[in-house]
């Protein structure tokens, strides 16, 4: 048997902190440093990677990463050289996100379909060009910037002070020293995300997110407010479109770049009179798509991990899905993604029906009592028969959680109605 630990303390480490527990292989796992809703909580924080490691050691740890940060700060390496497994990409293979420059030019010279772009360290050109086109645009920060460094234009004047936002004011700070402005794609976003074991990957299922703050797509992009799986936009045609064409074509070059990937490979993808276009990659599990994908996975996640590592996922059977539709309604602290207020107690987590999972994301453990301690705070996650039936399942539970300042969207999934 073997413990696992989990690195991070959203809502996408509590939904697999949930599912690794259910593996038969695995003994305990660990969260670290987690938030209120995980078990076996460990106080070392995501950038101790030494620390980490030290505990992944002592604890006889399979560790799996989370959050994007430290796998760009290099913990996998750091493992790899202590010999301790670790699931997630090299620093050199986190490249596809952590610098958007990179990933745009990787997918350049392998013909990865993409929209258009330019990229700019300085703002008067960036101005200048601007000015100069009339297309529709989208203005991104090179590197990390929590899922908000994307800003999508409607105007020359929103894209103008998209420059302003980012190269002058820098409010990404040092994410924001380059930008790429690319061709705005008007189409219909979706989530892909496969497992590598850095020679050949395997779907999980679709997922649809959901970014922006406001119903109706509206208002500044978030981490994601809220996400549901399958999604009807990617049916079979579309995927074996969008895992041979991206997905396939993607591991292939970056092996023969000599960067074998080996993780969750997200491919954002905008799909446009029925051809897909990587608008984006994460090379982690989305957040929170990870909530309505794992709740509905009856497959052992740890068994796929492993052989992932082990380079051997060739070995494994495709994984095996529930049928039924899941929903995750993101609750947030109002105010975010700017500011917001924390430490309020969260009423009503343990009025559940069966089929509801609310994970924690935001949230701490006080004396007893579970207190906000994020902008988004928690997934309240539900499996229906159909979209629908899930997406009133999902809200029907939200009803019953309160804190004073809750806030949710409340148009999760329907835009998936439409295409049913």
């Amino acid at each position: 048997m073997v413990n696992v630990l989990v690195v991070g303390s959203g809502g996408r480490e509590h939904a697999l902190s949930w599912k690794l527990a259910q593996s038969s292989l695995v003994d305990k796992v660990f969260t670290a440093p987690g938030n209120g809703g995980t078990e076996n909580n460990v106080p070392i924080s995501v950038d101790k990677i030494d620390e980490l490691a030290d505990f992944a050691s002592q604890n006889n740890c399979f560790t799996v990463v989370g959050p994007e940060a430290p796998l760009a700060s290099g913990i996998v390496d750091k493992f790899n050289e202590k010999k301790l497994k670790i699931f997630g990409p090299t620093k050199n293979a986190t490249q596809l996100e952590s610098s958007k420059i990179w990933a745009k030019q990787f997918m350049q010279r392998n013909k990865i379909l993409t929209a258009e772009f330019k990229i700019f360290d300085d703002a008067k050109q960036a101005t200048e060009y601007v000015k100069s086109t009339s297309r529709p645009l989208v203005v991104k920060a090179d590197g990390l910037a929590a899922g908000k460094g994307v800003l999508v234009c409607d105007s020359t004047e929103e894209a103008l002070a998209a420059i302003e936002t980012i190269l002058v004011k820098k409010t990404f700070g040092d994410a924001g020293n380059k930008i790429i402005i690319e061709e705005r794609i008007d189409g219909i976003e979706a989530s892909y995300i496969a497992l590598c074991d850095g020679n050949i990957a395997i779907p999980m299922a679709s997922s649809q997110d959901h970014k922006r703050i406001y119903d109706n797509d509206r208002g500044p992009n978030t981490g994601g407010m809220g996400a549901y799986s399958p999604t009807p936009i990617i049916d079979d045609s579309m995927a074996e479109k969008i895992q041979n064409q991206i997905i396939n074509k993607t591991i292939t070059a970056m092996k023969k770049e000599n960067i074998p990937f080996k993780g969750f490979l997200y491919a954002g993808v905008m799909i446009k009179n029925g051809v897909p276009y990587v608008l984006e990659f994460n090379v982690r599990m989305g957040d929170p798509e990870c909530q309505p994908i794992t709740i509905r996975m009856n497959s052992d996640l740890y068994d796929y991990l492993n052989t992932s590592v082990d380079g051997t996922l060739s070995s494994m059977p495709p994984i095996s899905w529930n049928d039924k539709t899941a929903v995750c309604v993101v609750l947030a602290s109002k105010g975010y993604p700017e500011s917001y207020l924390k430490n309020e107690e969260i009423k009503g987590l343990e009025q559940h029906n069966e089929g509801i999972f609310v994970f924690h994301a935001g949230t701490k453990k006080e004396n007893n009592s579970i207190l906000s301690n994020g902008g988004r705070v928690l997934g309240v996650t539900a499996l229906g028969d159909t979209l629908e039936s899930a997406i009133s399942n999902a809200y029907s539970a939200t009803e019953n959680i309160s804190w004073p300042n809750k806030y949710c969207r409340s148009d999760i999934g329907k835009k998936g109605l439409t295409f049913l």
